[in-house]
């Protein structure tokens, strides 16, 4: 899939976060990389079967004081390549997926952690 697809479809997941969560949104950029790279501390990514999908970095809301300001844009970086080898040729499949690590990581923006992202992808399914 060529990158202005896949940055559309990405696109599109952020659009699917509800209104009153997606409005709360503050300082975050998205951005698409083909490959990944090793998570550093202050950093949560998703992993299907070992493999880095999507990664957070940045200080989750909650944990923002109220002295929080004049920072770099928080990031949430979706891993193309390991998205398509997973998704499979389907492109539905790569669709699902990239909306999967997308809400994934916008939870940890929220300040939710692994186990708690987990159950809330359980409740969403």
């Amino acid at each position: 899939m060529d990158l202005d697809r896949f940055e559309i479809y990405v696109s599109e997941a952020v659009g699917e976060v509800p209104a009153e969560l997606r409005d709360k949104i503050k300082n975050l950029a998205f951005v698409v990389e083909d490959a990944m790279r090793m998570p550093r501390a202050q950093e949560h990514g998703i992993k299907s079967r070992g493999i880095l999908l999507g990664l957070y970095q940045g200080v989750p809301l909650p944990k923002r004081s109220a002295n929080y300001g004049s920072v770099l844009p928080d990031k949430i970086t979706i891993f193309k390549q390991p998205i398509e080898r997973l998704a499979g040729p389907d492109e539905n499949n790569i669709i699902k997926l990239i909306r999967d690590v997308v809400h994934h990581e916008i939870a940890h923006y929220f300040g939710m952690d692994e186990t708690k992202v987990r159950n809330w992808e359980r409740q969403r399914k």
